[in-house]
């Protein structure tokens, strides 16, 4: 089985998710006789989010670059950024280095596409609704993507950087979320919604959603579990 490296701290939430996830899921898919190895590159998150916030793209693309040389060094095969927003210098990052880095907008198009949605709702961080990164690869396979309006992105990007961030989850807030999702779906007819912030999996899921729910955290460890078992 092949070694998987993750660039955590982007949250420490989502970072536990994927460790705990991936040790779980392989020990229980081999019938409890194999877990990974995984190995751990954790980013100062105030650093790596006030480059995101001021737009300072190369910088965060050398600093996670920097971090993604580690693990290679350190003997991971397969590499994942354990956070959705940091993907809008996904490309960069690869370009800089030639390992194998797994992407979370490419495994949630497949995962969308392999269920038939032809109209999805993105939620996420600021960045990651009001830029391209998540939604190019399904705009490319004719999917339509809808976010919510401005007053409702920016209340999410509140509500993920000042509580799920930060391992907090409020009951109120999950009924913020589904009213926005209800108002997509009357006003849009999405068929499904997209976690693309991998803290949202920590109060949105399949049993309290209006939609179903296309959890970009599942998703993405699904595929790491694939390439490192092959």
């Amino acid at each position: 089985m092949k070694k998987i490296g993750l660039v955590g701290g982007t949250g420490p939430e989502s970072t536990v998710m994927y460790y705990k996830e991936l040790n779980s899921k392989i020990d229980g898919a081999t019938g409890g006789k194999n877990m990974p190895e995984v190995a751990i590159e954790s980013v100062n998150f105030r650093k790596a989010w006030e480059l995101v916030s001021k737009g300072q793209y190369k910088e965060l693309a050398d600093y996670l670059s920097e971090k993604v040389k580690i693990l290679d060094d350190g003997g991971a095969e397969i590499i994942a950024l354990t956070a959705g927003t940091m993907h809008i210098v996904y490309d960069e990052i690869v370009n800089n280095t030639e390992v194998l880095l797994v992407s979370i907008p490419k495994a949630v198009c497949s995962e969308v596409i392999e269920s038939g949605y032809k109209k999805v709702g993105l939620l996420g961080t600021i960045f990651t609704m009001e830029q391209d990164f998540m939604k190019k690869d399904l705009l490319q396979s004719g999917i339509d993507v809808i976010v919510p309006d401005k007053a409702d992105r920016e209340l999410i990007a509140k509500r993920i950087y000042e509580e799920l961030e930060l391992g907090i989850v409020k009951e109120s807030t999950l009924q913020e979320f589904n009213g926005i999702i209800r108002k997509m779906q009357n006003v849009y007819g999405i068929e499904a919604v997209i976690l693309g912030c991998t803290e949202l999996p920590l109060i949105l899921n399949n049993e309290n959603c209006l939609l179903p729910c296309l959890d970009s955290v599942e998703i993405h460890i699904k595929k790491l579990i694939e390439l490192a078992q092959e």
